[in-house]
């Protein structure tokens, strides 16, 4: 069942949305947190985005964009290992302060690949914080994003595990 959260997730993101609000950090926080195998729980993610990254630099935004992107790659990455924190511990609370680190660690991973390029901020300390606060607000949409997928991914999918592993009612 967790594979399908993946597919949902990449459609999801290819079609119309606010900047940085999709399900591909909750994708990636589910995916450590539930699938069994770990090492299925950052390639299979992480496949379907390399993919869905293509199809929309390709497809959606006509090749206008650089479709290379390790830094983004790695931090999400490092959401499904914070996913990792969550296996058998999963409760509300738990999933929301991942997602968050989440938010945060992909925030700077991500941010910290944008002023390496060397190409919008210069090689300093004030460019690199030029290139945080002229991220703010993406953060902010990210935070969102992150927190209102991860609670429709979670809860359904808790949801319709206890739905199938009840037992059957007798009348």
């Amino acid at each position: 069942m967790p594979y399908l959260y993946v597919l949902a997730a990449i459609l999801l993101r290819v079609l119309p949305h606010p900047w940085n609000i999709t399900p591909v950090a909750a994708m990636f926080l589910l995916a450590g947190s539930t699938f069994q195998s770990k090492r299925d729980s950052l390639l299979v993610p992480l496949a379907a985005l390399l993919i869905s990254d293509y199809a929309v630099i390709h497809f959606v935004y006509q090749g206008r964009y650089g479709w290379f992107s390790p830094f983004t790659w790695v931090g999400f990455v490092i959401i499904g290992l914070i996913g990792w924190t969550l296996r058998k511990r999963l409760t509300p609370v738990r999933v929301g302060a991942a997602s968050l680190a989440g938010s945060v660690t992909f925030f700077l991973i991500s941010n910290f690949g944008v002023w390496v390029r060397g190409t919008m901020y210069p090689m300093t300390w004030s460019g690199l914080a030029a290139c945080y606060v002229a991220a703010l607000p993406f953060f902010r949409n990210s935070v969102v994003g992150d927190l209102f997928y991860a609670a429709i991914m979670f809860g359904s999918y808790f949801w319709l595990r206890r739905r199938t592993l009840a037992p059957a009612r007798q009348s």
